[in-house]
């Protein structure tokens, strides 16, 4: 059977082509340079990660609106525990990414077994941890740690791009066979897709729901750490990760799976949507422009999601009735069938 490469599963990978195209001849002096690329893989890098920690419990129908106030305190927190305690950079760092799944752990004790709807439990928490931020910062934005071990945990060179990319990709096929090729990975799709139907085959919702919360939590807080890393501690960052990571994951969903939150799809469309943004504020200089894309393309991308869901769905209810009609047709003959049968003498 042939791999086909219809508009459907490659939307994304042929909108980034008409960008490239577009502004490669509308601005190509500062859009077609390797500068440019370098810094478009690094700034998404983070990014990228965030997603994959929304894309988690997505998968098993458990949003996690926390990810970006977790990731701005767990980076903030290796910043403070090197500056103010003096710790090394790796234990620091260890200590803020246990900080980040203990979040998450925390998340999922909310969700299980206080009942209260995934939503609102990780607004709440959202709102907990950016006042913990203020508590431990006095308010006060703290100064980077002077270690060359921590600059280059994330600024190290390979081959042109920082390593922080690397990073991503490693983080990605570690997602990418946790979520498709275990059987972890399909109880969570099972969840996601029918809660009571997961249930009722033996899958152990609650546990599941429990661990994908956990494993964001933990996932966004080695973001946080790599953001600080890479671009300096501040105070504000986790909020605008949020909004580029739930369009991406949304958008993904309609890249080489449609229907499915897949891995590979959510980066594609990471890059797509920075590759639209970067070409549009070269082109224009107006800095509004991130939050104003990312907006209506979550937006799009939900409603496209949607869309599928619900063309799929009457797909199934029609290929049910059909079913039904060809039993109701195949029922009267079978039972004739048995009728002459048990008339027939032995």
């Amino acid at each position: 059977m042939g791999h086909s490469l219809g508009f459907e599963k490659y939307s994304g990978l042929y909108l980034w082509a008409v960008f490239l195209a577009v502004f490669g001849i509308w601005v190509p002096d500062s859009f077609l340079t390797s500068s440019t690329l370098h810094s478009v893989a690094a700034q998404q890098a983070v990014t990228g990660m965030v997603a994959l920690a929304v894309l988690i419990p997505l998968a098993a129908d458990e949003f996690d609106l926390s990810v970006g106030a977790n990731a701005n305190f767990t980076g903030i927190l290796a910043v403070l525990l090197q500056t103010s305690w003096h710790w090394a950079v790796v234990p620091a760092c260890l200590a803020a990414v246990v900080a980040g799944a203990l979040i998450g752990l925390s998340n999922g004790f909310i969700v299980v077994r206080l009942r209260v709807n995934s939503l609102i439990a990780t607004l709440g928490t959202s709102s907990i941890l950016a006042a913990g931020l203020i508590i431990i910062t006095n308010s006060t934005q703290p100064f980077p740690p002077e270690s060359l071990h921590w600059s280059e945990l994330t600024q190290l060179k390979i081959a042109g791009f920082q390593i922080v990319v690397v990073y991503l990709l490693v983080l990605a096929g570690v997602v990418w066979w946790l979520i498709d090729r275990t059987p972890f990975g399909r109880f969570m799709f099972a969840t996601g897709g029918n809660v009571e139907a997961a249930r009722l085959s033996g899958v152990r919702v609650d546990r599941v729901a429990w661990i994908t919360l956990a494993l964001s939590g933990t996932i966004a807080g080695i973001a946080g750490i790599f953001f600080t890393s890479l671009s300096g501690p501040s105070l504000t960052f986790g909020p605008t990760l949020l909004l580029p990571a739930f369009a991406a994951v949304f958008l993904g969903s309609t890249q080489l799976r449609p229907g499915r939150f897949n891995v590979w799809g959510t980066l594609i469309a990471i890059y797509v949507l920075a590759t639209g943004v970067v070409g549009l504020q070269l082109a224009s200089g107006a800095q509004w422009l991130s939050q104003m894309f990312s907006g209506v393309a979550l937006i799009v991308a939900v409603a496209l999601a949607v869309g599928r869901q619900r063309r799929d769905a009457k797909v199934q209810r029609r290929s049910s009735r059909r079913d039904g009609k060809r039993v109701e047709n195949i029922g009267p003959s079978s039972a004739e069938s048995t009728e002459l049968s048990a008339s027939e003498p032995s």
